[in-house]
């Protein structure tokens, strides 16, 4: 069987003209790339990206930001051999830099800045500050299309994200932007752990993964949701609404409050989960 020739994006893009109208909005043009999608114009994987990119515009940081009770970080005063073995476990690249209290962010150590200490033999000279990178903040309102545009501009890869109020909220990383976009961007550290599905905004507000298990929703919420139908939460909020929902439709389920925060036309990937009741 011949190979279909793959469609440059300039041929696309010129074929969709012939159907697509005038969109007066997002909505609009979801179902034009759907259509496209079903005209074999685009193919899934195309759809989804264009999709996510769009579904960015109406993000905040707060969405998608790492909380920062989770975050990885090391304190100013530490000595190499103290903070060494938590960045070899975290396998991470980037650390914010603590000061005497841990509202206080003095910079940004990434770890390659560390193999010279590794390969020399004198460390005693070693001071942290001397190779922090400077901070990066941005608030928690902040339009994550304008994180992006922002990351890509001054080459960060990490920014501290801040509340109304000033304080530390957690931080945001390009690759938390990335995956908005095309998907989780796994590596050779990543592993799904089980605090990984939960993610605490605020008091009342909450960032869950939509295959989080039932069981550990109940668990973590002290809900009971039955898991006899659907094995994730993701798959009882589908069926509540009874047909798959767009990014930002809401849904109340017994104490809950269920917005979809992230969703493409096969399936949702993060609710926001607002209750009456602070999780333990």
């Amino acid at each position: 069987m011949k190979e279909r020739p793959r469609k440059s994006i300039f041929t696309w893009l010129e074929s969709l003209k012939l159907f697509a109208g005038d969109p007066q909005n997002r909505s609009e043009i979801k179902h034009i790339l759907r259509e496209a999608e079903g005209r074999q114009i685009v193919d899934s994987d195309a759809l989804s990206i264009m999709e996510g990119a769009i579904q960015v515009a109406d993000m905040q940081v707060r969405e998608i930001m790492i909380p920062r009770n989770q975050m990885v970080c090391v304190k100013a005063g530490q000595s190499a051999k103290d903070f060494l073995p938590q960045v070899i476990e975290s396998a991470h690249s980037r650390f914010p830099v603590l000061g005497e209290n841990d509202d206080e962010v003095l910079g940004i150590m990434l770890a390659k800045d560390l193999l010279p200490l590794v390969l020399s033999e004198n460390n005693s000279n070693f001071r942290l500050k001397d190779i922090m990178r400077p901070v990066t903040y941005v608030p928690e309102s902040k339009r994550v299309n304008v994180l992006l545009k922002e990351f890509r501009a001054t080459r960060n890869h990490m920014a501290l994200v801040i509340d109304e109020y000033g304080g530390l909220a957690g931080l945001v990383t390009i690759e938390d932007v990335l995956e908005q976009i095309v998907g989780d961007i796994e590596d050779e550290h990543d592993f799904d752990e089980e605090d990984s599905f939960i993610k605490q905004v605020d008091d009342n507000t909450y960032m869950v993964k939509a295959l989080t298990p039932i069981e550990d929703f109940n668990e973590a919420f002290g809900s009971k949701f039955e898991n006899i139908e659907f094995d994730t939460i993701g798959g009882a909020v589908v069926d509540k609404f009874g047909r798959l929902p767009e990014c930002d439709e809401s849904i109340t389920m017994d104490k809950f409050n269920f917005k979809v925060a992230n969703a493409n036309n096969r399936q949702i990937h993060l609710l926001e989960v607002t209750t009456s009741e602070k999780l333990e």
